[in-house]
């Protein structure tokens, strides 16, 4: 039995016996004891502290016989009661139980964040990555074992990474990760039948969430997406791609290896959108200068849906202009990404001021 259960059960049994003193003093001591007579006699007699006897049981053999019922027993239970108070302290209870609340706290504050459900096989490196990249995010798992042992890998996840022991096939626990807040989530849960329950729920709770769900039968994708899902992401079908890439191309998956794996550089390839306000539109390529400005390289650019342009415009030319909808698709360090986003919004002090050129 955990500490907590404990001595909430330690506690419930010595309420009980402090009543059931209470109530037969009363009734036993005649009408001359009062309650509050009563409850010190219980408290005196429970405690040990030997002040006397406030209702007498000299005269009345069953009260005093009751009265030595309530010694055996509350004894017994009043030592039951501190021996668990004490297992409560040593154990950390009351420091896990402040810390849970302050977790708590800082998820309630969160806004614009990422939630992984499960941290499994699949849902760990999901972590990591986000952690890499410095994503706020939220983790929800049953097992918090499983969370420690994970967190415990890496000590700064100690005071950086924030998660729910809970269900995440239950509601309550995506409202408790801010569900509605949120920008994106990934189900990674074992069960496909879970992850599409999850799927589900998010998508009836924040219809803008983007959603990628964990698929290990591919029958499943096509009802994940129907039900909600952005993507799904079969780790089987990933894995067997990545042998085959190892295979034809070995160099090129080393160094993209490289790229994920280096701790002291996050170098990723990301994505920067050109929303609607943007200072960029209509704005060349070539002005934005991603490379000197930025230390960006330009890789693709998707066109916005009912454009003439290609889908993807691999190795996109200098004079093409910059359009709402558009996606840059980019590599470079993620700190330099963050600033051409910023930059890139309708806020972006140095949008505006390259949108005047």
């Amino acid at each position: 039995m955990k500490p907590l259960r404990r001595l909430t059960t330690a506690i419930l049994m010595l309420m009980i016996v402090i009543a059931g003193a209470v109530t037969g003093y009363k009734a036993l001591g005649g009408a001359s004891v009062g309650y509050l007579q009563a409850i010190y006699m219980a408290i005196i007699t429970l405690a040990g502290v030997g002040y006397g006897e406030i209702v007498d049981t000299s005269h009345n053999p069953a009260l005093r016989v009751f009265n030595i019922f309530i010694v055996l027993v509350g004894v017994a239970i009043t030592v039951y009661a501190l021996s668990a108070l004490t297992a409560f302290l040593v154990e950390g209870e009351i420091t896990d139980l402040f810390w849970r609340r302050k977790m708590q706290k800082k998820i309630g504050e969160l806004k614009h964040h990422y939630i992984v459900c499960g941290l499994g096989d699949t849902g760990r490196y999901a972590v990591q990555e986000l952690q890499k990249t410095q994503t706020p995010f939220v983790v929800v798992d049953q097992s918090e074992e499983a969370i420690k042992r994970f967190i415990d890998h890496d000590p700064k996840l100690y005071d950086e990474m924030l998660y729910i022991v809970g269900d995440a096939t239950d509601e309550s626990m995506l409202d408790q990760a801010g569900i509605d807040r949120a920008v994106g989530m990934t189900s990674a849960l074992h069960s496909d039948k879970d992850n599409l329950v999850v799927t589900v729920m998010a998508r009836q709770k924040n219809p803008k969430l983007r959603i990628i769900a964990r698929c290990t039968d591919l029958k499943f994708s096509e009802r994940m997406v129907r039900a909600g899902a952005n993507s799904t992401v079969s780790p089987n079908q990933i894995g067997g791609l990545r042998m085959a890439s190892e295979l034809l191309r070995p160099h090129v998956v080393g160094f993209l290896d490289l790229m994920l794996k280096e701790k002291s550089n996050t170098l990723r390839i990301e994505d920067v959108e050109i929303a609607e306000g943007s200072g960029w539109l209509g704005v060349p390529l070539s002005k934005i200068n991603l490379k000197g400005q930025y230390n960006l390289l330009p890789l693709a650019v998707k066109t916005a849906v009912d454009s003439h342009l290609p889908r993807f415009w691999v190795n996109p030319p200098d004079e093409i202009e910059l359009k709402a909808g558009m996606v840059l698709i980019v590599m470079g360090n993620v700190k330099d990404v963050q600033r051409a986003r910023e930059d890139a919004g309708p806020q972006g002090i140095l949008a505006k001021a390259i949108g005047k050129l």
